[in-house]
């Protein structure tokens, strides 16, 4: 198979790189990053000579060009930080929308026998009891959010009006390595770290499910290959915690004290509930393979043990 990743210098997508490698070890890897200030070489240096990579843009038809015909195509680019949607949110409009749009036309213009679309738990909106569910309605809150909901109906209108083989899958809160230090965990492991506060959105009451990304990437991977084309799949991890129990574990496995916590005023529009129902995935045969608290002790390790891919994104952990 041909089987190209777009956004595979990202943190989700160097990681499903090196998945696709172990499942496909005879496929050619075409990857296709921008290299944004997220999508690093760095991310992908030890498998640089088992894959094609083109340095491009999703929104440039001369760019997605480059790419030709292939068997599977998933979608992992994308602006996808909620802090600097609001901020710029005509930049996730861009990549998340028009760039989807012209991977799209891509898809439908060459012989791509598939086009799986990455999406997120965030589509849904907040939720206060119970679990989101793919037939659910889409009420996202941020503009990041909002960009990926757009082009979850771009992808829908592809399958339905040109008749385009599509996947969607909706991942709950992914970690693990190579997470650029602007989400949550890695931010709060790196200032642990350097003795520095730690600080939480609000009463730090807001609940996230996370997933280990080595488990979103399987279940991406299944969803793409074994799901009914015209469908979304919700890949969640099973680990309702709170954004200050997140905080406390890393503390504590990090050996640092809680007086580092620090609360700050929260951010507009902050989802107070994400929680997913995945009996879809598991009609496919995917469970997560690892336990939170073993995927967070690894985290924690990793970071701690690879410092020379951190040290030049210091001046960012804020």
């Amino acid at each position: 198979m041909k089987i190209v990743i777009t956004g595979g210098a990202g943190f989700i997508g160097c990681n499903f790189v090196r998945h696709m490698l172990e499942r496909h070890p005879e496929s050619e890897i075409v990857v296709l990053d921008k290299l944004t200030y997220a999508g690093r070489m760095e991310n992908l240096e030890d498998v640089l000579d088992r894959i094609t990579f083109i340095q491009g843009d999703i929104c440039s038809k001369d760019d997605v060009n480059r790419i030709g015909d292939c068997d599977l195509l998933f979608n992992f680019a994308a602006e996808t930080h909620v802090d600097r949607s609001i901020n710029d949110a005509g930049v996730f409009v861009r990549t998340d929308v028009i760039g989807t749009h012209t991977l799209l036309e891509h898809a439908r213009t060459h012989e791509v026998g598939r086009f799986v679309q990455i999406s997120t738990d965030e589509v849904y909106g907040s939720v206060a009891s119970g679990y989101s569910k793919e037939g659910d309605r889409m009420q996202p809150s941020s503009p990041y959010s909002a960009s990926k909901a757009g082009a979850e109906m771009l992808v829908a209108a592809y399958a339905t009006t040109y008749g385009l083989d599509t996947v969607i899958t909706r991942s709950s809160n992914n970690f693990g390595p190579y997470q650029f230090p602007e989400k949550l965990i890695p931010v709060m492991i790196l200032r642990a770290l350097q003795d520095r506060t730690l600080p939480i959105y609000g009463n730090g009451m807001n609940v996230r499910d996370w997933i280990y990304v080595t488990d979103n990437c399987e279940g991406v991977a299944v969803a793409g290959e074994q799901g009914r084309s015209g469908e979304a799949y919700n890949i969640g991890g099973g680990n309702e915690r709170t954004n200050l129990e997140i905080v406390r574990t890393i503390l504590s496995i990090l050996k640092k004290p809680g007086s580092l916590i620090e609360y700050v005023a929260d951010r507009p529009g902050h989802d107070m509930r994400y929680a997913l129902d995945c009996s879809k995935m598991r009609e496919l045969g995917w469970r997560p393979r690892h336990r939170f608290m073993d995927a967070i002790e690894l985290t924690c390790a990793w970071y701690a043990q690879n410092r020379t891919w951190y040290a030049p994104l210091l001046a960012t952990v804020s």
